[in-house]
């Protein structure tokens, strides 16, 4: 009798047979793009530097979640702004109907978190965040679907010296990456009565030029006016440029509070320029509105963008504090690096180890272990399909690695208790015997 549990074997034409069909591959989602190396080590170069100026000005880390209420920015950025009507990654929750939505921008997820856990207790606090943002909209260079921002926020702060240090920190941020072709664009907002009388001219202005407004111009007439002064259409130009100036509209107050921005900017020379007409895409900005710009990127120009955001904190349930902040496209500041030449290169290993026979390995990676844990930067060679290959082919790829020194560890050497270090970078080819038993005495001439 056939065991039942006998395995049959493959005769053609039975089920074990048949090929399971090639899977197709998957691929990442339109505007939702994979960094991959060596391009990440250049995200990684500007985040640590990121880190490091953030802490010399005092700012600390802050990270929210991707996935946020909706009502948090339908509130917080305004029901007729083109993120909130036409951009955001919102759903419904399938287990109990919440309406959640992927986070557009993170300003408002940062004024939630302060509120909710009391952060303004004990006095302002000065914060930064870094992250992925997600806005449905055509892809094109520098602007994704998934991208990427870095913010700071300064909240329970009133002065203009806020405004004027923040606005420093971003300009430190482009000497610290060696970013030379930018510009400083400024405006104020003032607050929200001086904006209502404003809002009242400049409607009466546009609608007597009514039937030169294009579709999207109409749309926003009577419901967000401001933003169509930051129309990129060109057949608007003329128009928008006789409308009212809101900078005419300001009171005592809100001029100086203008005025001590500039002058801090000037004491400190900071370069810059009074744009009429920027008024920024979110509704809660007042007072101060700031862009840096740059022409190298074409429509993309704006590099980073903020303001004072003074009403935004009770907006979204807590108690009335004066708050100012910016956040840069890390996609757009890449490109400008590239376009400037300045961005950097993937890191290479300070060694790379070369491992004739794979009965090596238990004590090579002994050896590794050690140097590695004395800080030197170590890329093993590793065995493929058809084993470790010859010596001429690891050298090559040592080679290839961009490591400074070879680390031989072949027969001969492993017999004495020792491995070759072989000089990779120099044209001398200089090759030493060190042992195997203390790599971490002579580990510091691989740093070095």
């Amino acid at each position: 009798m056939t065991d039942p549990n006998t395995k049959r074997p493959n005769v053609p034409g039975t089920p074990q047979a048949e090929k399971t069909p090639k899977a197709q591959p998957l691929t990442a989602l339109k505007g939702m793009n994979d960094i991959l190396p060596p391009a990440s080590a250049q995200w990684e170069w500007l985040e640590d530097r990121v880190r490091g100026l953030m802490a010399r000005y005092a700012y600390r880390n802050i990270r929210t979640p991707i996935v946020e209420p909706t009502p948090l920015f339908v509130r917080g950025l305004g029901e007729v702004t083109d993120i909130v009507e036409k951009e955001m990654y919102s759903f419904e929750d399938r287990l109990n109907g919440e309406q959640l939505t992927l986070r557009p921008e993170a300003t408002a997820s940062v004024v939630r978190a302060a509120v909710e856990h009391s952060m303004l207790y004990d006095g302002g606090k000065r914060l930064y965040y870094l992250g992925p943002m997600f806005r449905h909209e055509r892809p094109q260079r520098g602007r994704y679907r998934q991208f990427h921002q870095i913010g700071a926020e300064a909240l329970g702060f009133a002065g203009p010296d806020v405004d004027a240090e923040i606005i420093l920190l971003a300009c430190a941020l482009w000497r610290e990456l060696g970013l030379s072709d930018w510009r400083l664009e400024i405006n104020s907002l003032g607050q929200p009565e001086e904006r209502r009388q404003h809002r009242a001219e400049l409607i009466t202005y546009l609608e007597q030029h009514a039937d030169r407004l294009d579709e999207d111009a109409r749309r926003r007439l009577h419901t967000n006016p401001l933003r169509i002064l930051d129309t990129k259409n060109p057949a608007l130009q003329s128009v928008v440029d006789g409308a009212p100036r809101l900078l005419d509209f300001l009171g005592p107050e809100s001029l100086d509070h203008f005025e001590g921005v500039k002058a801090m900017l000037e004491a400190n020379g900071i370069a810059y320029r009074i744009n009429p007409r920027l008024v920024r895409g979110m509704d809660y900005y007042n007072l101060t509105v700031f862009e840096f710009v740059t022409d190298r990127l074409g429509s993309q120009g704006t590099i980073c963008a903020g303001g004072r955001y003074d009403y935004l904190i009770a907006q979204i349930g807590g108690k009335p504090a004066p708050a100012v902040g910016w956040a840069l496209g890390v996609e757009r500041v890449l490109e400008l690096l590239k376009e400037q030449g300045v961005a950097p290169q993937a890191p290479a290993p300070d060694a790379y180890a070369i491992v004739p026979e794979a009965a090596a390995m238990p004590q090579v990676l002994r050896v590794l272990q050690e140097l590695r844990a004395a800080g030197v930067s170590v890329q093993m060679h590793a065995a493929g399909p058809e084993g470790l290959g010859s010596m001429k082919s690891q050298f090559k790829k040592a080679d290839a690695s961009g490591a400074r020194w070879g680390l031989i560890f072949g027969g001969d050497e492993l017999a004495a208790g020792e491995l070759t270090v072989k000089a990779l970078r120099d044209g001398s080819g200089a090759q030493q015997r060190q042992p195997l038993a203390d790599a971490a005495a002579w580990a510091p001439m691989l740093r070095a």
